[in-house]
């Protein structure tokens, strides 16, 4: 079940933001001065092969695969970062996600639920 994560460093002069996650899950999830949520970042998968999907109001979706820096033969770990990714799987995350949001803030987790459904095959 994913659970809101207390005491996140808000970062001054970026929009406020509040974090979400279980062992599949990282939500965060942005608002401006008014609480309307004008984006969000789900990294899922985090387990096996972990992809993230952001959605932003002014820019739209993005999909990506996050390459955690660790799979370099003889070299340091690098830092984790995004890379482009193929065909986001909208019903299976979801369904997963309608399935593991039940208990945060009801506001936000049908607003990630839609905006899930209406990206296809990014």
């Amino acid at each position: 079940m994913i659970k809101e994560e207390n005491n996140l460093r808000q970062i001054n002069g970026d929009p406020e933001r509040r974090w979400f996650s279980d062992q599949f899950f990282d939500l965060i999830v942005w608002f401006d001065e008014n609480d309307k949520i004008i984006g969000f970042q789900l990294c899922y998968d985090k387990q096996k092969d972990e992809r993230s999907l952001t959605w932003k109001e002014e820019s739209g979706y993005a999909h990506h695969r996050i390459d955690d820096g660790e799979k370099r033969p003889g070299r340091f770990k690098s830092s984790p970062i995004l890379v482009t990714d193929g065909i986001f799987d909208s019903e299976t995350i979801s369904n997963i996600f309608k399935e593991e949001s039940q208990h945060i803030d009801q506001n936000i987790s049908t607003f990630v639920y839609k905006k899930l459904l209406e990206q296809r095959d990014i």
